[in-house]
């Protein structure tokens, strides 16, 4: 049989088997992704809010700052994905200047500008639910991103570059741009007296370590040896179809956890929890739809702009939420912030995902199957 190799370095035949893989083996999950991560999310507020105890327990399960019950979704999430990667074809990618340079641009001078003033023309008057979303805006994607991605079937390789280049970025730059964002700039405006935003570099870097340098590990230690004993080949065809359903297992699993901690305070303030969505849903709307077109512009293929839309999209929240309760406190507005972050995105996350798919056609490619990991 004939055979030919596309943009993402797959022959057409890899392609019919990677599709007749997720027909077959994850129709049902995602044929119903959405209604899953609904009821997930229902799940965890219910556990929250009707389970007594069930927000302290979580809580008290964590080392060094990081909740393990959703460190251990979130690897378990992440680890399908990055051993998908091919580790061999990530120079392609580095040297894509375009792709590089508006990823940067985007995530570290475009994206927390536009959160910053999202969050004082919608919240001029409630100042802590304000520095909270500034934060979220500052906590760039390195997590749950990997996994919209691969749904919206984007380029696996350079999600896993632009998400390590984004973890180089936070551990350097999130500690100015708190200082610059709520400190500086608002007494530079003439806003207020602006607040600092004591944050250890350590708890960053260990953030970064756990949520991406352990599965980015496992992923291409388990690539490198797989097809070192099997083949390219057999590795894909094989053993990637069994660990590729517990990306989403690990993704609503972490949606349970995140949901029961704080299940509680969402479901006791519902008016705040409006407030503070409005500018989330504007910030989420501007950031993918305005790199979409970027990427569209630029000449950027789908797969490529789709990555480099939902990396521009996508936030760290693990990281914004343990940054907001190590400052301001457990019960701050602050904190309740970050969390309403994913109550959020998750939803419109996988909306996103959809909309990806739909357009996929308008860059001259044939439309995917039902949303799902690749492969």
């Amino acid at each position: 049989m004939t055979t030919t190799e596309s943009a993402d370095g797959r022959t057409t035949a890899e392609a019919g088997t990677e599709e007749a893989s997720i027909g077959e083996k994850l129709s049902t999950l995602d044929r119903f992704l959405a209604v899953w991560i609904l009821i997930a999310m229902a799940v965890g507020l219910g556990l929250g809010r009707l389970v007594p105890g069930t927000d302290d327990a979580l809580a008290k399960m964590e080392i060094g700052g990081i909740s393990v019950p959703i460190a251990l979704g979130l690897l378990i999430m992440m680890y399908p994905v990055l051993a998908k990667v091919r580790y061999d074809r990530l120079e392609t990618v580095t040297g894509d200047k375009r792709l590089m340079v508006s990823s940067l641009v985007i995530n570290w001078i475009i994206g927390p500008a536009v959160m910053f003033a999202l969050a004082w023309i919608f919240l001029p008057d409630l100042p802590e639910y304000r520095t909270g979303l500034i934060i979220v805006g500052l906590a760039r994607c390195i997590a749950m991103v990997i996994i919209w991605n691969d749904l919206a079937c984007g380029d696996r390789e350079a999600a896993a570059v632009l998400v390590a280049l984004n973890s180089l970025f936070q551990v350097v730059a999130f500690g100015f741009l708190g200082w610059f964002y709520l400190d500086l700039l608002p007494r530079w405006l003439g806003l207020g007296d602006g607040q600092g935003l004591d944050v250890p570099v350590w708890h960053i870097a260990l953030n970064v370590v756990v949520f991406l340098g352990i599965p980015l590990l496992a992923g291409f230690l388990t690539r490198r040896f797989g097809e070192k004993r099997t083949g390219r080949e057999s590795y894909e065809a094989k053993f990637l179809p069994r660990i590729g359903p517990w990306a989403l297992y690990g993704l609503l699993f972490t949606i349970v956890v995140l949901f029961a901690l704080q299940g509680r305070t969402i479901t006791s303030q519902p008016l705040d929890v409006v407030r503070i969505a409005l500018p989330l849903l504007a910030y989420f709307a501007v950031m993918f739809f305005g790199t979409f077109l970027l990427g569209k512009s630029l000449g950027l293929a789908y797969d490529r702009t789709s990555t480099l839309a939902f990396t521009a999209a996508g936030n760290n929240f693990e990281l914004a939420i343990a940054v907001a309760i190590a400052t301001f406190g457990v019960t701050s507005g602050q904190a309740l912030s970050g969390v309403v972050g994913p109550l959020i995105e998750v939803p419109v996350l996988v909306g996103l995902v959809y909309v990806a798919l739909a357009w996929r056609d308008r860059f001259g490619e044939s439309p995917s199957v039902a949303a799902g990991p690749k492969g």
